[in-house]
């Protein structure tokens, strides 16, 4: 599973872990990735997303129908 939003495109980021001696090597950021499924009941089934929570938590406050209409915007198939 890739670690990449349907809804927000959060993607993982790239930095650097530091020790204690400041020796430099290179670490991955990754978004916190769930799978959700959601009744998407303007079609009567169900729809299984890849989402980060933070995405989940904009999901409960506009509706899976705005979600799902926002995802196939940017050209996503849900």
């Amino acid at each position: 599973m890739s670690a990449h939003c349907q809804l927000t495109g959060a993607q993982p980021r790239f930095g650097n872990s530091i020790s204690h001696s400041h020796r430099r090597t290179s670490r991955r950021f990754d978004p916190n990735i769930q799978r959700k499924r959601y009744w998407l009941p303007s079609e009567g089934r169900h729809v299984r997303l890849t989402l980060s929570t933070k995405a989940i938590r904009a999901i409960d406050t506009m509706g899976i129908e705005a979600a799902v209409a926002r995802i196939r915007a940017r050209g996503v198939k849900v």
